[in-house]
């Protein structure tokens, strides 16, 4: 069983959100040990709503792509394991730690499905509606393909953008070294 009901996760954050007390305060009052479980409770009302504190019944899969994709996100920017899932629509955090804690033990294989039982032997019989399904699902895999080859730019576009800031900070610094070491030389 969950050790906090969805009823109490949502009155806890309905509170904070409704300016009754600060994250502090609230912990103390419900006798919740660490800020952060509130915080993440808070992050995730704001991105999913009220159905965002429900916990998983159904274990969703995602694609190996979109796995190495996130993991890739995680690994070349400064963004907290919170914030990516939020961003990329996991509800839970966990999920991507335990990504990025795979593909650190084990590479990028690790990231694949581990399929359990036997393949299913059973067709399905082909009829109209599953021309049109497939025709659904060829415009949801290409949605799905765009949406993935765009977050792959943003984090390339934003993997760029922190090279050139700590590019711009290295020159910027070897400035301050080669005037520190002129003043020195002039006051010799």
């Amino acid at each position: 069983m969950a050790k906090y009901s969805y009823k109490f996760k949502l009155k806890v954050v309905q509170e904070y959100l409704s300016g009754e007390g600060g994250l502090k305060f609230l912990c103390r009052k419900h006798d919740i040990p660490t800020i952060k479980n509130l915080q993440k409770w808070v992050s995730t009302y704001n991105k999913f709503g009220a159905d965002g504190l429900l916990r998983k019944r159904i274990r969703k899969s995602y694609s190996f792509d979109f796995k190495l994709y996130v993991v890739e996100l995680y690994l070349t920017t400064e963004i907290s394991c919170q914030a990516l899932a939020l961003q990329v629509g996991i509800k839970d955090s966990s999920t991507v730690s335990r990504w990025v804690n795979d593909y650190r033990r084990a590479g990028p294989d690790a990231l694949k499905d581990k399929r359990k039982g036997c393949p299913s032997q059973v067709k399905k019989p082909k009829d109209n509606t599953s021309i049109n399904n497939n025709q659904s699902n060829l415009n949801t895999e290409y949605l799905k393909q765009l949406e993935e080859e765009n977050l792959k730019l943003r984090i390339e576009n934003a993997y760029l953008k922190e090279l050139r800031r700590l590019r711009s900070k290295e020159i910027h610094q070897n400035k301050k070294r080669e005037l520190y070491i002129a003043s020195e030389e002039n006051s010799n």
